[in-house]
């Protein structure tokens, strides 16, 4: 039987997303409903019901004032990871704000799980070429394995041309694992097939037909969610443009059993990374 691919989850409320930071700022998170504890509580279930284990990669904010869902996400045998503490985009931040910030969330999240952080996801994936420089704040912190880095061209983030496959990524000295989420070479394009609002906007048929070509081809699958994803009744936020609407509020009502069709379809559960392909230095 192949090895199973990697389920992950990134643990932040509906409010929090980089599109809303226009109209929420970060000092009104606290007046917001929040949703995400019966979310995340719903996703683990999910996963529970299909035996699927994998990261999930928390916001040192909702880690700080939700520290039981922590314990629970360990509980069910999940890997914690860390989404920074306040999700502000690295290309907005100078090396010592988001050393801080990543300090801060590392710390939080390993007070809870009793054990060091070793794996990250930037907000909105943003690390790029402009902001390679944060692979070395990463390694200073202790962390292994980061999940950033898209070989996609996106108006938010990407580096075109990166691999494809889990590789070992070098800057200035500094080494992580990268492992990208999937995307599927067709015809020479790469097209987004790995998660996110990708799978609500694209029909669930482009999304099993786009990852059986990625396994198909050898590599793993890496595929990832929001709780917030499969929480149609959430409160609407006004004032946000239609681009960032329709890519947010697309097919809610559908995530949850769009995910029991890709569980029942391929094999999920990994929760370490497999061995990477090339060595990667960007120095």
């Amino acid at each position: 039987m192949a090895s199973p691919h990697m389920f992950s989850v990134d643990v932040e409320d509906y409010f929090q997303v980089s599109a809303f930071e226009s109209v929420i700022d970060r000092t009104r998170w606290a007046d917001q409903e929040s949703r995400v504890v019966q979310n995340t509580n719903r996703m683990l279930d999910l996963l529970a019901r299909h035996q699927v284990q994998g990261v999930f990669y928390v916001l040192g904010w909702i880690a700080q004032r939700f520290p039981d869902l922590v314990h629970r996400i360990v509980e069910h045998g999940h890997v914690v990871g860390s989404h920074t503490f306040w999700h502000k985009l690295i290309y907005e931040q100078s090396p010592i704000e988001f050393g801080l910030d990543l300090a801060q969330s590392c710390e939080t999240i390993s007070s809870l799980t009793g054990t060091p952080v070793r794996h990250f996801r930037a907000p909105s994936f943003s690390i790029t070429q402009k902001s390679l420089w944060a692979i070395e704040t990463l390694v200073r912190n202790g962390i292994a394995y980061d999940s950033s880095i898209v070989p996609i061209r996106h108006d938010r983030y990407g580096i075109p041309g990166s691999p494809l496959s889990p590789y070992q990524l070098s800057v200035r000295g500094a080494q992580v694992t990268e492992y990208p989420v999937s995307v599927c070479n067709f015809a020479g394009f790469h097209l987004p097939c790995g998660g996110g609002g990708y799978f609500r906007i694209f029909p669930w048929w482009f999304t099993k037909w786009a990852l059986k070509r990625v396994e198909q081809s050898g590599r793993p699958i890496h595929f990832y969610i929001h709780p917030w994803e499969i929480d149609p009744d959430q409160p609407r936020i006004s004032g946000i443009g239609k681009v960032s609407r329709f890519r947010h509020y697309r097919n809610l009502h559908q995530t949850a059993g769009r995910l029991d069709k890709l569980f029942a379809s391929f094999r999920f559960g990994a929760t370490d990374y497999p061995g990477t392909t090339r060595n990667e230095d960007w120095s």
